[in-house]
């Protein structure tokens, strides 16, 4: 997915973000299989950023997305995609390490605690 400088997409802190997504919003995290299975957010949909082309009928049009990644550049690269394609996309500054720092919770997919 190449950057697409010409859309302009906003940003948030992660302090910004819900503290809870619902059928409104959606946390969108774009990283690999590999660090997704080591932890992420609860709440979180999980599309690995080369495979969102193929599989954007899955996000919610309607909603407004947070897109996340480990540290916000891939994440950034996705929300142009998703901007460029009429969705409304936000990407989450500092991602899954700020997502942490800030103490929100990583778990794994048993629900276990996970690690970033």
């Amino acid at each position: 997915m190449e950057p697409m400088d010409d859309v302009e997409v906003i940003q948030a802190d992660v302090t910004e973000l819900p503290a809870a997504f619902d059928e409104s919003t959606l946390l969108l995290d774009v990283r690999e299989d590999d660090e997704w299975q080591c932890g992420h957010a609860a709440d979180a949909m999980h599309i690995p950023m080369g495979d969102v082309p193929s599989r954007l009928g899955e996000v919610d049009p309607e909603a407004t997305v947070y897109v996340m990644c480990h540290a916000g550049g891939r994440s950034q690269r996705v929300a142009q995609y998703l901007a460029r394609n009429g969705y409304r996309a936000i990407n989450v500054s500092g991602g899954m390490l700020a997502w942490s720092a800030a103490g929100r919770p990583v778990v794994t997919d048993d629900g276990g605690p996970g690690s970033v």
